[in-house]
């Protein structure tokens, strides 16, 4: 782990299990990296927008302090370089492990954007694929789908979704040749190319487990834990923040009760945040229907979300998509 002492601060403490930041050191030290005149300084007004994006993301203080401390050993090590001192090139590779929903993608896009501000990846956009964009159906067909998306993501991330399911079909299935092609090409392009697995926790823990090879491949790991019911009303409020609409107050007592009532069933398949953005776009037509044939509309009706906009009598489908 990096460390830096801040104005002759330190805001790391020890709990006996390894050096861990505080709530106000982690607050603190993001901010100072922000302003702490990043060896690019050209890149600095970016640098604070993209890890702005990144602090502005409901609750993941985990993640957010693991990517810190990874945006910190990558300044450092420009800083060495600039001095002359030896300098170090670990792995960034990652697994993102956590349920659908959880913020995994989001996360991987703004990373791509901050790792091109500190001038780690040339491009920093970030290619998004799953087993069908990798695995063929014939001998052959998988390495060339493999490397199409690897030339496609060089200079970003690739960003592989369920990753687990490339080996789902044992050894004889075609999932292993574009494991194969994959790590190949992590060594090849390791300077412009930075590669994350996702997927439920212990389905990927599985899939590690079942490859040895590639674990230690992936040395940083970063969990996403579920939201829980308050996190999850922030996030209802900053999704139709951006929208322009606005719940009243027994709008937004509703979806607080019925949120909680969702985590309480404790289903195997809650999507999160993903959820919720499903549920108001629901609601929004829901509104749409309620205000369709009223003979005057006002600007308050456009803008808010009633309670009623928000019952809806089958919501067993909203996790699917």
């Amino acid at each position: 782990m990096v460390r830096l002492k801040i104005n002759g601060r330190s805001h790391h403490k020890n709990n006996g299990k390894g050096i861990t930041l505080s709530d106000e050191g982690f607050h603190h030290q993001l901010t100072e990296i922000k302003n702490m005149g990043h060896p690019l300084n050209k890149m600095d007004s970016s640098i604070k927008r993209s890890l702005d994006k990144l602090d502005r993301l409901v609750g993941l203080k985990k993640v957010k302090e693991n990517l810190y401390e990874i945006c910190a050993y990558i300044a450092i090590q420009e800083k060495r370089n600039q001095l002359n001192l030896s300098t170090e090139s670990q792995s960034l590779h990652m697994l993102f492990l956590g349920s659908p929903g959880t913020g995994k993608t989001t996360v991987a896009r703004i990373l791509g954007e901050i790792f091109k501000d500190l001038n780690h990846l040339p491009e920093g956009h970030l290619v998004e694929v799953e087993r069908a964009d990798l695995v063929g159906e014939y001998i052959g067909q998988t390495a060339q789908k493999t490397k199409k998306q690897i030339n496609n993501a060089l200079g970003g991330i690739l960003f592989i979704d369920e990753a687990y399911s490339l080996a789902r079909g044992g050894s004889t299935d075609f999932g292993k040749e574009a494991i194969d092609t994959l790590v190949k090409a992590m060594e090849d392009y390791k300077d412009r190319l930075v590669v994350i697995l996702a997927g439920y926790r212990d389905e990927m823990k599985s899939f590690l487990a079942s490859n040895p090879g590639i674990s230690s491949r992936f040395p940083i790991q970063i969990e996403f834990s579920d939201y829980n019911s308050e996190q999850l009303l922030e996030i209802a409020d900053k999704m139709l923040e951006e929208r322009q609409y606005l719940l009243d107050n027994k709008a937004r007592q509703h979806l607080l009760e019925k949120l909680k009532l969702k985590l309480s069933n404790n289903e195997p398949n809650f999507s999160n945040a993903r959820f919720v953005r499903n549920l108001l776009e629901k609601s929004i037509r829901r509104q749409a229907i309620r205000l369709i044939n009223k003979p005057q509309v006002t600007r308050n009706d456009l803008i808010y979300l009633r309670a009623q906009d928000l019952i809806h009598h089958d919501d067993s489908n909203i996790d699917r998509f």
